[in-house]
């Protein structure tokens, strides 16, 4: 009954005593951009000391001598390419063999990241790689703690505080996070991703064409993007009767998904122009995939059977493949995941089909599945819901950020340092 107030007043959690109540006390009063920014430097704390363990043990390779400070082992890998660029730009022509097959080249980078890295070195006045470094990790960084407030400001948007709070920190300490500090476009292009997925949810459409645009040029998304939006279209058509979706609107959220849709052409594009070569940046794409399948072209959604027959066999790789994108898709049946809101859900569907329509799996995709960060959102939920009990959800919060740490650990022993002949780039 709605009048039961006594029952439900029994019911009611005894309030915390003594220094738990301290505690709550202060979070309560802390502003909750600060208790993100806390969060995010007790991580970023713990990735750098996982990072300076590591190079301390790096061997002597192609970017750094032995035993690097944090600044030259954080510049490994396609931070090299991202030098490059920022140091001369790009190359008058996509680089081809005596066969005219394209090889690996500054094109296949975009320049939002480098450019803005070109900039910093300019002000300090240090174009050596060392200088790239300071600059490029800067960027990161601030991009990382910028990347922490969106991700915390999305998850608001349907779970509670604290819960929300717990989804930043597993965002914070998740297997991939050493990516955010490090010479990579990921953290700034996952800043512009949060920023760019609330304004879907918020529905302020002529920004978010500005953020996308920008978004399309850091990293490859913005044909995924323009998906999201032509599924948000359709499902707000196909509610009408339910939610109104004025022609107005209809037309905004149209045009900004079209321009999303351009704004995910205009780097090839614009390497078509700069080289004069139609297929140069597909072809230079392909270049990265040619030691482990040889030369083939680019059909949508092939790359993932290559990739699976690759590494598991023909027989064996398919059943895998397929056996891994059912519990994918399961899982979207989960209450935690049900509860998230449609627009991010779509987004996951939409990226994940673009990833399996363009890109071969290997040691990076682990990277390149952080762009669906919002699913830690339904994680947080899932473990608040377990736990039941406050000791229960901190037992499964700290076992789920210790997963995390472990996690980082991992990778960067898999795919970051350098160890002899290694063909598992991050």
């Amino acid at each position: 009954m709605s009048g039961s107030t006594p029952a439900a007043s029994s019911a009611a959690p005894a309030p915390p005593v003594g220094l738990r109540a301290e505690l709550v006390d202060l979070l309560r009063r802390t502003p909750w951009w600060l208790t993100v920014l806390a969060i995010w430097v007790a991580s970023r704390a713990v990735t750098t000391a996982i990072m300076l363990s590591f190079a301390s043990r790096q061997q002597a390779n192609a970017w750094t001598d032995a035993s690097p400070g944090y600044l030259d082992f954080a510049r490994l890998w396609d931070g090299h390419w991202y030098y490059i660029i920022a140091a001369v730009g790009y190359p008058d022509e996509i680089p081809r063999d005596e066969q005219g097959r394209a090889g690996e080249s500054a094109w296949a980078f975009m320049p939002v990241y480098p450019g803005l890295v070109r900039i910093g070195m300019t002000l300090i006045g240090d174009f050596s790689a060392q200088g790239f470094a300071l600059v490029a990790v800067t960027i990161s960084l601030l991009s990382s703690a910028a990347a922490a407030v969106l991700f915390f400001v999305l998850m608001r948007r349907w779970l509670t505080h604290g819960t929300a709070l717990l989804a930043t920190t597993l965002f914070c300490t998740m297997p991939l996070s050493p990516v955010l500090q490090v010479a990579y476009a990921e953290a700034l292009h996952l800043a512009l991703l949060l920023g760019a997925l609330i304004l879907v949810l918020d529905r302020h459409w002529r920004l978010l064409a500005v953020v996308v645009t920008v978004m399309a040029l850091t990293r490859p998304s913005g044909l995924a993007f323009a998906f999201l939006l032509a599924l948000v279209w359709l499902w707000r058509w196909m509610r009408r009767d339910r939610e109104p979706f004025l022609l107005r609107e209809r037309v905004h959220l149209g045009l900004t998904a079209v321009i999303a849709g351009f704004a995910g052409l205009a780097w090839p594009g614009i390497v078509a122009l700069s080289t004069g070569d139609l297929l140069g940046y597909t072809d230079t794409e392909l270049a990265w995939r040619r030691p482990y399948i040889g030369d083939v072209h680019l059909v949508p959604f092939t790359p993932w059977v290559q990739g699976a027959q690759w590494w598991f066999g023909d027989v064996l790789g398919v059943i895998i493949l397929i056996i891994v994108l059912l519990l994918a898709a399961t899982a979207f049946a989960l209450p935690s995941m049900r509860r998230m809101p449609v627009e991010l859900r779509l987004w996951i569907v939409a990226y994940t089909l673009y990833l399996l329509a363009v890109f071969f799996p290997q040691s990076s995709t682990f990277r390149l599945l952080v762009p669906i960060v919002p699913v830690l959102g339904a994680v947080a939920s899932r473990i608040v819901a377990v736990g039941r009990t406050p000791v229960g959800r901190g037992l499964l919060a700290a076992l789920a950020i210790g997963l995390g740490i472990a996690g980082q650990v991992g990778w960067v022993h898999i795919a970051w340092w350098v160890d002899g002949y290694d063909w598992t780039p991050p």
